[in-house]
């Protein structure tokens, strides 16, 4: 059995300025993208299309905000709407924590929905293109909730030998660290089976709805070792929150999977 190391969470303090490793982790996963999005679009199926790394440097633009903006409205709108519409001034007070997945997708794809109507591009482009670098960034995310000790998992068999205490829990009760599984899960694995599936030719869309369709299906297990949020709980079915939030997203990446197989079929 394992007790989280508590890690100091500022990466580094000049004077008044601090800069946390949970704000690090954003960067990364930012560079990342960047990083991998201009190795993506010297693949022919973009490069015939006039992809350039100044398009990429623009998109992730829109795409910050939109991961920003959509990930903390969507903890408002999904987790605390009741505490919120009492205190409307804390909505933007983003200092204080709470952000979500399933907002930032959504943010996510509103910013590339407007990115495509700018640059006259079809949607499902920009989203194929996008889809296979944003599991590195979600793997640093994961990694960030782990130096902060939040997130924890729930309670494990203590002879589990990566069972760990989470004092942040406020209990000696050895957990899961689901930090770690989705790190490994909707993070690194997502990612290998994503830009292996995304280096050959596909329909247009096949890859968007992979990525749905894996996240959906990789958070959905994770959520399973994840200790449900204490204002929540359980739902129903004994499902969490994080789980039927991933249940419209996998049915919609299976929609998306399999209108451009057809779409591609009809086109022989």
């Amino acid at each position: 059995m394992l007790i989280h190391p508590q890690f100091d969470p500022i990466a580094i303090a000049l004077g008044p300025l601090k800069v946390h490793w949970y704000g690090l982790t954003y960067l990364m996963a930012f560079a990342g993208f960047y990083v991998l999005a201009a190795l993506r679009i010297r693949q022919p199926a973009f490069a015939q299309r006039g992809w350039t790394r100044q398009m990429v440097e623009d998109m992730l633009f829109f795409g910050v905000m939109g991961v920003v903006l959509g990930g903390r409205l969507g903890y408002v709108l999904f987790y605390k709407p009741d505490y919120y519409l009492t205190h409307p001034g804390e909505i933007l007070a983003v200092w204080q924590g709470g952000m979500a997945f399933h907002g930032g997708l959504l943010g996510v794809i509103g910013a590339m929905a407007f990115y495509a109507w700018r640059q006259g591009k079809h949607f499902f482009e920009v989203a194929d293109l996008v889809a296979p670098c944003v599991p590195v960034g979600l793997a640093a995310g994961r990694i960030g909730n782990f130096i902060n000790g939040e997130l924890w998992g729930r309670a494990a068999d203590p002879s589990l030998p990566w069972a760990m205490i989470f004092p942040q829990s406020g209990t000696d009760t050895p957990r899961h660290p689901s930090q770690l599984y989705q790190f490994s899960l909707e993070g690194m694995l997502l990612f290998v089976l994503l830009w292996w599936y995304a280096r050959s030719q596909r329909p247009q869309g096949a890859v968007a709805g992979m990525f749905l369709m894996g996240y959906g299906a990789f958070r959905f297990v994770a959520e399973y070792f994840r200790e449900p949020d204490s204002f929540l709980g359980l739902l129903a079915l004994n499902m969490s929150m994080g789980q039927w939030l991933c249940v419209p997203m996998m049915v919609l990446g299976a929609l998306f999977w399999g209108m451009a197989q057809k779409n591609a079929f009809q086109s022989k």
